[in-house]
C-alpha cells in the first residue's frame, strides 16, 4: 500500500507545477502546446511565439477532451493531447469573465459551432475560408461565432517574420514561392496573447 501511495504521490506531482496546483480543467479552457510536427518550429519562428497549437478543452462524462484541429478536426483526449507535445509542457488560458459568459447556453453554442468543423482537414495554407481548418483559426472561429468573442488580433501572412531560414524552407514547400501576403489569419501567439484570457495553469 505503501509503494501504491507514493506512485499516486508521484503522478500527482506533474500536475502541481502550476500556480493554482493542480488543473482542474472547466469547459471553455484554451491550452496550448509545443507541437512536434513538421511545422512546428516555422509557426515559432515566423510568430517569435514558443507555442505551435492550441485547443478547447471540454468535459465529458467527467473526463476532460480537447477539440482541436489537426488531420482532420477532431477531439482528443486531454492526457493524450499533452503527451503529445514537447516536454508535455502545456499553458493553460481561460476568459477573464468565464464564470458569466461561459454560460451552459454559451457552451452549447460553442458545441454547435465546432460541430460545423468537426472532421475538416487541417489547412496547410492558412487560408481564413472554412473549407479547411487550421488549430488557431479553430479557437478563434467558436469564440466568436458562438460568444462574439474575438481573442487576439487578426493578422495578414506578410506581417509574419519570414526571413528565418526553416520559415523560408516550410513556404517555399507549402506555396512553391511567396505566400499570399494579404490573407487574413490568427496565429496561437495572438491568442495566446488577448487581453480576454487569464493564466490558470503552467506545466
Amino acid at each position: 500500500m505503501k509503494a501504491v501511495a507514493l506512485i499516486l504521490l508521484a503522478a500527482g506531482a506533474s500536475w502541481s507545477c502550476g500556480p493554482l496546483g493542480r488543473y482542474q480543467p472547466q469547459n471553455g479552457d484554451i491550452v496550448f502546446q509545443t507541437s512536434r510536427s513538421s511545422q512546428s518550429v516555422a509557426i515559432q519562428r515566423a510568430t517569435h511565439s514558443p507555442y505551435s497549437h492550441m485547443g478547447i478543452v471540454y468535459l465529458k462524462g467527467g473526463k476532460a477532451f480537447v477539440f482541436e484541429a489537426v488531420e482532420p478536426v477532431r477531439t482528443t483526449p486531454l492526457d493524450d493531447w499533452i503527451a503529445r507535445g514537447r516536454g508535455g509542457h502545456f499553458v493553460v488560458k481561460r476568459l477573464r469573465d468565464a464564470s458569466t459568459v461561459l454560460t451552459p447556453e454559451a457552451l452549447d453554442r460553442m458545441l454547435k459551432v465546432g460541430k460545423t468543423f468537426q472532421g475538416k482537414h487541417y489547412d496547410l495554407y492558412f487560408e481564413w475560408s472554412d473549407k479547411r481548418i487550421y488549430c488557431s483559426e479553430l479557437v478563434w472561429k467558436v469564440f466568436d461565432r458562438a460568444l462574439g468573442v474575438k481573442l487576439g488580433k487578426l493578422q495578414t501572412i506578410g506581417q509574419f517574420d519570414l526571413s528565418d531560414p526553416a520559415v523560408k524552407a516550410k513556404v517555399q514547400e507549402r506555396w512553391g514561392g511567396p505566400p499570399p501576403a494579404s490573407e487574413p489569419v490568427i496565429s496561437p501567439a495572438a491568442i495566446f496573447a488577448s487581453i480576454r484570457l487569464v493564466t490558470v495553469y503552467s506545466h
